[in-house]
């Protein structure tokens, strides 16, 4: 596994638990697990950044992301794929140091793949994709293109959504 992946995956895992967990983990705990993790310090600040960007960020990325997920409320949402989505959704759209669109989604992809269900990958895909393209719509950033075999998803079903008859 790549490095920046591996640093990718520990800041899923902080998000996780943050999401899942009702009691705040003190930072320096949030530390040291990245760091047991990771032995180097570059990718301990990486993750520990994505992190905190994300939850700097979180209001507007959960906005964009329901937005963008049609018929799908946030909290419906599988708890891997919702912060995979808020970690992709992030590095689109507010990284200061921004990573290729086409890695992101990939990265994002990869993570759904290895934490999520069978259905994760292309759920996560549908959503990253869009938001990836209104982006460039937006910005007419010439790297915010979407990777290749990116799809949209609006006709995933959802909890959600009416029943068709």
């Amino acid at each position: 596994m790549a490095r920046r992946s591996r640093a990718r995956e520990v800041a899923l895992q902080l998000l996780f638990q943050k999401d899942q967990n009702g009691v705040p983990v003190p930072r320096p705990d949030l530390e040291r697990f990245a760091r047991d993790r990771l032995r180097d310090a570059d990718l301990v600040a990486f993750s520990l950044a994505l992190y905190d960007g994300v939850l700097r960020h979180q209001a507007e990325i959960d906005r964009a992301v329901a937005g963008t997920a049609e018929n799908w409320r946030l909290n419906r949402m599988m708890p891997v794929d919702r912060n995979v989505l808020r970690l992709g959704a992030y590095e689109l759209l507010y990284d200061p140091e921004p990573s290729p669109t086409a890695a992101v989604l990939n990265e994002a992809i990869e993570l759904a793949r290895r934490f999520g269900t069978a259905d994760s990958p292309g759920f996560v895909n549908g959503i990253l994709d869009k938001i990836a393209r209104t982006r460039k719509q937006e910005t007419g950033d010439r790297d915010q293109k979407p990777a290749d075999g990116a799809q949209e998803i609006a006709s995933t079903p959802s909890p959600d959504a009416p029943a068709e008859s």
